[in-house]
């Protein structure tokens, strides 16, 4: 049977930058200690603290000399570099600085999709300044971070996210890469397959044994061919490596709290009842908080009784929180400030809120030996 053949339609329209902080945990570190950039420095308790437990945060370029990266685990860090200095990460402050750091970009554009706490996406296909060159929006905001927040990013410049990514993870640190249209498919053609984002480790072996290798390798396989073997990865490889990537800059608004609630057609009548209830709203507001990827200081219980008055109680900790238990033992706390249960209870609702992201820099892919940069 013939393949259909459906012309495809490449968007050049836009203009997307991808910034990516150098080393950010490690780098906030050495900005408020100069002291720690003269060594290898990794963003991880001590293991002899721990008992060998706990992974790398992150870790400065001096350390990743020496193999280390995010995700190995303290240990194995310390066998690798034992000169090297641990210091446990301090999330709080990260998180200041990042928010400083999107300070930066709203002075740019509003189309902001922060990615975690030290990368986003920007469009700038228009913009608050009125410049028609990303690139040099890209420029300007590298000097402002630097002369604000005396930090360091990397930034790639393209027409859409899946190239802007490519283009900022392409020359670190304090790099600009710009990947143009024109320039794409050459680009992706020459990339090794393990780079395309979306492709894990698991899918490389696969990969190889199907003889694809590189972009080009993938870019001579047929869109039924990918679709057969990947499945939906195949129809977007298919497309990513001839430049073709649609997906927007999502503009997320800052989520303020996160919460569950429940109605009972039946109303609570016992304590153990009540107690049962708010640990299992406890432990759906685990969730939600991993997967908006939050956590909090401050836990609300609400209780509507059934003659429908309702009461809120909050209590605000020094410490964040995520954890069903800690959440749920935080609402007994609350339910049992509150009193007994003199009137049956129609809902009970418990809410996380003084959200700050959780901090986690992502997994980073060794460096291109390749030293030349696209203009």
């Amino acid at each position: 049977m013939a393949e259909l053949y459906f012309p495809l339609k490449k968007d050049t329209s836009r203009k997307i930058i991808h910034i990516d902080m150098d080393a950010f945990f490690a780098s906030v570190e050495e900005r408020d200690d100069p002291e720690l950039a003269k060594h290898p420095l990794v963003i991880a308790r001590h293991p002899s603290d721990t008992g060998g437990k706990g992974v790398v945060t992150t870790a400065n370029y001096k350390a990743r000399q020496y193999g280390i990266h995010s995700a190995m685990s303290a240990q194995k860090a310390y066998e690798l570099c034992p000169e090297a200095i641990f210091k446990p990460g301090d999330h709080e402050k990260y998180s200041r600085v990042s928010k400083q750091v999107r300070e930066v970009f709203l002075r740019y554009t509003d189309v902001i999709e922060p990615m975690s706490i030290d990368e986003a996406y920007l469009d700038v296909t228009n913009n608050k300044i009125d410049q028609t060159s990303a690139i040099k929006i890209a420029t300007s905001i590298q000097k402002d971070i630097w002369r604000e927040v005396q930090l360091t990013c990397s930034a790639g410049v393209s027409y859409n996210k899946f190239l802007a990514k490519l283009a900022s993870d392409y020359q670190k640190p304090r790099g600009l890469t710009v990947i143009s249209p024109e320039e794409a498919e050459v680009f992706l053609k020459k990339l090794p397959i393990e780079k395309f984002h979306g492709v894990g480790k698991k899918t490389v072996p696969k990969m190889n044994e199907l003889g694809i290798f590189t972009g080009e390798d993938l870019y001579q396989k047929s869109e039924m061919f990918l679709i057969q073997q990947f499945g939906k990865m195949g129809y977007s490889l298919y497309r990513k490596v001839r430049g073709i990537h649609d997906s927007p800059v999502n503009i997320t608004r800052e989520r303020k709290s996160v919460g569950k609630e429940h109605t009972y057609g039946r109303p609570l009548s016992t304590e153990e009842e009540v107690l049962s209830q708010l640990r299992q709203l406890s432990e759906k507001v685990e969730g939600a908080l991993k997967r908006v990827q939050r956590h909090g200081k401050t836990v609300v219980v609400k209780i509507r009784y059934a003659d429908f008055t309702t009461v809120t109680k909050r209590i605000t900790l020094p410490e964040y929180l995520q954890k069903k238990e800690e959440i749920f033992s935080q609402a007994r706390i609350i339910w049992e400030e509150v009193g007994g249960i003199e009137k049956q209870i129609r809902l009970l609702g418990v809410t996380v809120t003084n959200l700050d992201p959780i901090a986690y820099e992502n997994i980073v892919l060794p460096l291109w030996q390749e030293k030349e940069r696209l203009n």
